[in-house]
Order: C-alpha cells, then sequence, then structure tokens
C-alpha cells in the first residue's frame, strides 16, 4: 500500500499544468484615460524675476531627501517592503539610492528565498535564482574568501542567510584547510576552530573529523550568534555517532555531548528550527539538539512513510512548522510510478501528530506521462514563506510546484543541479574574527 493508504491526504485534482507552463499572473486589462476636462484658456502673467541675493541656508529650510515624505517615515516604511523592491527604488533618484543602502534599513527589510547554491560535476559552487532569469544575486565564487586565504572552497550548508564553507589553500609551502561560516551579503566571515577531543588515557587532546558533515544553525531573529553541529565517531560504520560536538559563536568554542548510537540520513537535510536542530536518522525518526548541548530528543517519522531504501525521505521548514516528504515509487500494475508526499507537524510544541498535506503524481508535474519514464526524481526542498516544493529529475529540469494552486514553473534546465541549498540573504550585523 502506498503511503498514507488510500484516501489520505489532498490528492491533486486533474492533471497539473505542463512543466513548460511558468504561470503567468492576469494582466488586468487596458484602461483608457479619462477624458480632459472643458477648461477655460487663462492669460499668462508675466512674472518678474527676482534678482536680490539668496537667502543663507539654515537646517529648518532642507527639503526632504526623498518624495514628499519626510526622511524619517520613510526610514519606517522602506524596512517592510521586500529586498527586491528595496533595489528598485534605488533607480529613482541619487538620494533614494542613498538611503535604500542605508545598512539599517538593509538588515531590517523582510527577506524570502532568493534562489539556490548548488555543485556541478566539476566540483565548483553556482547559484541560481528562484526566477531562473536575471545576473544571480550571489556572486557563487565568494571573492572575499578568494582574495584573503583561500582558493578551494564548497558550500556545506546554509542557514538563514548564513554559508558554512569547507576551504582550503594549496601552495608549495603549506597546506591550509579550515571550516568558515560566513555572510556572502556583507562579506563578514568566520574561521571556527578545530575540534579537539582527549585520547582514550585522557591525555593530549588530538583533531577530530565529524564523520559526515556540519550542520549550520542560524535564526535570523537573534543574528548576534550562529551555532555549528558536528556528529563524531570512533566506529567504523558509516554514519554511525554517539558524540555531538557543538560550536557556539557566542562563546567560541566547542562542547561534546554524549547521546545513544545514531546513524543519519546522509543528504535528507537539516532543519533548525525554535532553537533547535533537527536531522533525520535511517531509522525512521528525527533527533534534535538544542544550542546548548542539554536536551536532545527524538520525533518520529509518519506512520504511513514507506520505509524502502528507494523511497528517500527528506525534512524542512515553512512558516515555522516541520515538514517531512518523500518520493514513493509504485511497484504492480503502476510500477515506475512516482508519487510526492508531503507531511506536515501540526502543534509542534505539544507533540503533535503528522498530517499529509499533499499527494500528487511526480511525472505530471514534469508534463510525461505515469510510469513511461526512468528518471530519478528528487524533491529537494521547500519553500521557507509558502506551501511550493522544488523538484529535479536530475537530468533535463529543475521545477518548483505550488501545492495550493497546483501551479508549476520550471528554475531552470541545467544537468549540473544537485547537492542544493535554499538561500534567503540576510543583512543583520554579526560578530566574526574581524573580516
Amino acid at each position: 500500500m502506498p503511503p498514507g493508504g488510500v484516501g489520505q491526504g489532498c490528492t491533486a485534482q486533474g492533471k497539473p499544468p505542463s512543466a513548460s507552463h511558468r504561470g503567468c499572473h492576469d494582466c488586468a486589462p487596458p484602461h483608457s484615460p479619462p477624458p480632459f476636462l472643458a477648461t477655460e484658456r487663462k492669460k499668462k502673467k508675466k512674472v518678474k524675476k527676482d534678482h536680490s541675493p539668496p537667502i543663507p541656508y539654515t537646517e529648518e529650510q532642507e527639503p526632504h531627501p526623498v518624495g514628499s515624505l519626510p526622511a524619517d517615515v520613510l526610514t519606517e516604511i522602506l524596512p517592510r517592503v521586500p529586498y527586491r523592491s528595496l533595489c528598485r527604488f534605488k533607480c529613482v533618484s541619487k538620494p533614494w539610492l542613498a538611503l535604500c543602502s542605508d545598512p539599517d534599513i538593509r538588515k531590517r527589510c523582510p527577506q524570502t528565498l532568493s534562489g539556490f547554491f548548488f555543485h556541478t560535476y566539476s566540483g565548483r559552487s553556482g547559484f541560481r535564482n528562484l526566477s531562473g532569469r536575471g545576473t544571480p544575486m550571489v556572486d557563487p565564487f565568494l571573492p572575499f574568501l578568494r582574495e584573503s586565504s583561500y582558493n578551494r572552497f564548497n558550500v556545506e550548508g546554509c542557514c538563514g542567510g548564513l554559508l558554512l564553507c569547507e576551504c582550503s589553500r594549496y601552495r608549495p609551502e603549506k597546506y591550509k584547510h579550515a571550516y568558515v561560516v560566513c555572510n556572502p551579503m556583507t562579506g563578514k566571515w568566520t574561521v571556527l576552530p578545530p575540534i579537539l577531543s582527549q585520547d582514550e588515557e585522557g591525555g593530549d587532546y588530538v583533531r577530530v573529523k565529524p564523520i559526515m558533515e556540519m550542520f549550520l544553525g542560524f535564526d535570523t531573529a537573534i543574528p548576534s550568534c550562529f551555532t555549528v553541529f558536528a556528529p563524531l565517531t570512533y566506529y567504523r560504520k558509516y554514519g554511525e555517532f554517539k558524540e555531538m560536538a557543538i560550536f557556539s559563536s557566542k562563546t567560541g568554542r566547542w562542547i561534546t555531548v554524549e547521546t545513544d548510537p545514531t546513524t543519519l540520513d546522509a543528504n535528507s537535510g537539516c532543519v533548525f528550527l525554535n532553537g533547535t536542530m533537527h536531522l533525520a536518522t535511517n531509522h525512521g525518526s528525527i533527533v534534535t539538539f538544542d544550542t546548548k548541548g542539554e536536551n536532545w530528543g527524538e520525533i518520529n517519522m509518519p506512520d504511513h512513510m514507506s520505509s524502502s531504501k528507494s523511497s528517500k525521505v527528506f525534512i524542512g521548514q515553512s512558516r515555522g512548522q516541520l515538514y517531512a516528504w518523500q518520493i514513493y515509487i509504485y511497484d504492480g500494475d503502476d510500477y515506475g510510478d512516482a508519487h510526492l508526499y508531503v507531511w506536515v507537524l501540526k502543534d509542534y510544541n505539544n507533540s503533535g501528530k503528522w498530517t499529509l498535506m499533499y499527494n500528487v503524481s511526480v511525472p505530471e508535474l514534469f508534463g510525461r506521462e505515469r510510469g513511461e519514464d526512468d528518471f530519478s526524481y528528487t524533491a529537494f526542498a521547500i519553500h521557507p514563506q509558502s506551501n511550493c516544493i522544488f523538484l529535479t529529475d536530475e537530468e533535463q529540469m529543475t521545477v518548483s510546484y505550488d501545492m495550493d494552486n497546483q501551479k508549476v514553473s520550471v528554475i531552470c534546465t541545467l544537468k549540473e543541479f544537485k547537492d542544493v541549498l535554499p538561500y534567503v540573504p540576510c543583512f543583520a550585523e554579526w560578530p566574526s574574527d574581524g573580516h
């Protein structure tokens, strides 16, 4: 039986629009301008030129720098508009450019998903705008890192507008390696200190390398600090750990806490929500760790979720709620047909239950017949502010699917679109190593 059973959830009715359809907004019909009012012609009066000397300038006579509103009113209005609109306003005039470039206004401006960092087959990082068009909002080569100490890096994680990068420098005389947390919008970055642990006899401290990857936690509501989580292991079994190292930028050091032996589900995503890191395991659960290492717990996955290894589970967050989704491949008469199932954990703080929200045929989202292709579909992310999920066939096309209105939009046709990380810009100031 497929996940969720028969008749559960909200199944998309009818065939969704083709993936080539971009879901253009309806345009309002043109309106003709109102007729001119009849007016009487009046003779122009000659105005005598004033040749008197100019009046000395005073602050009381200073005009409003932008438009007809006082500057202090505009500084309260502009932080409430989307960042993209703020960028457009810079083109109005020089006073608008100066006002919209104010750091205090930019960091208070509401941000939304702007695009995706991804890895290419050549090992380089790239960035793709959400719209699929235009110059990338972010320079994926992170020049502020390259110009300083490192000539190679990989973007390993992204949270709240910050990036976690594995950086290195290859020189004949010296090799340098480090993990760096940076903000590509401000050019600020911090080098993480190495993880040290005492040997079995409690003697010397030695470097410890994370077993799989590190996970970044950052909340824009508390922009003064970030947290990095690194699972540690001394076992040969890949993915299993019994210790978690936690770094806080507030203290500038790592702490290590013991846990029950746990094996993570590789590349299933991570969610930093309510000040807690959520990581998917390979045995149908999500483990949670707080930033101080004082509490860790476990959340069971949805009951009807398939345990098949071919049906990978992903987790994400949208509008403050925890989501889990899975693409289930049917057998039997419907062999090869792939369906996307999306669950949401409601009432998170009171041990709420998972609710199946959506169930839709994946090939139809790409404009294909059910069960008649051999593409490897992946739903890799969910929009942080709407019920929109992002999928790729890993060969020809990457699309977004609005689960509320069943609209499909093509993001790109890049084949090299893997290890994708959603990116929301952040302009808040945060501590760094003076960079």
